[in-house]
């Protein structure tokens, strides 16, 4: 059975959500915490496997209480649920420890799925915020699992991937949803666009500016993605193509 302490500030949402994962048979909340500096004693007292941690709560954020359970109790899971679906959040969770990052929204099944993916050390992100941070910073990808991002944007299925890319089957599902273990780099710096000229007006753009990158979204169809099991560091911004 998983132990699972759920820590949510609005007392009708935490209980629902607890209702509704305790319909899950392996599945057990053991512990309900109303405030963010409440978590700690409550993942101490009832030794729990995974914690889900809104962001916004009194006393301490849910961001900062993943940090703490990261320093104080590494052996527990964090799940992040949040109504603020930015990548800026995405981000900082993963630097606090987070192991997974889901909307509030998110279906019951989906978010019972990743606290046993998590439990089983896979890194799970809501698909429409990793495809908002992959158009948001520099990427730690290879050129082969961008390849196979990209042809995963339009929808197709892994078979058809594994064909188009040739590949098989299972290398294209790795590269989807593996955790890779390769830490990301370190951002470089950003470059101001050139300023737009006109017919016949000096300023053209110096010799070896970057022409600009557009980066594919993720495919529907990928129920979540596992992103790296390390972390991104401070100075790491978050993947892009």
């Amino acid at each position: 059975m998983i132990r699972v302490l759920l820590a949510e500030d609005q007392s009708m949402v935490r209980e629902a959500l607890a209702a509704l994962l305790s319909l899950e048979e392996d599945l057990e909340v053991v512990a309900q915490a109303a405030r963010g500096d409440e978590v700690l004693a409550a993942a101490r007292a009832h030794d729990v496997d995974v914690a889900l941690l809104d962001i916004e709560m009194p006393g301490l954020s849910g961001l900062d209480a993943a940090a703490v359970l990261r320093d104080e109790l590494p052996g527990v899971k964090v799940v992040i649920l949040t109504t603020f679906g930015r990548p800026g959040y995405l981000r900082r969770a993963m630097e606090a420890g987070a192991h997974a990052f889901l909307v509030k929204d998110a279906p019951a099944a989906r978010l019972a799925d990743a606290v046993r993916r998590v439990l089983g050390g896979e890194r799970v992100i809501d698909p429409a915020l990793a495809a908002a941070a992959l158009a948001d910073g520099a990427s730690p990808l290879t050129d082969r699992e961008r390849e196979v991002l990209r042809t995963a944007g339009d929808g197709s299925t892994n078979a058809e991937i594994a064909a188009a890319l040739h590949l098989s089957a299972g290398t294209v599902r790795n590269y989807l949803s593996s955790p890779s273990r390769r830490p990301a780099p370190a951002t470089a710096p950003r470059r101001s666009a050139p300023p737009a000229t006109r017919a016949g007006c000096s300023g053209a753009a110096p010799a070896g500016t970057p022409a600009p990158v557009r980066c594919a979204a993720v495919s529907r169809k990928v129920e979540v993605l596992c992103l790296p099991t390390d972390p991104w560091s401070a100075a790491a911004a978050p993947p892009c193509c």
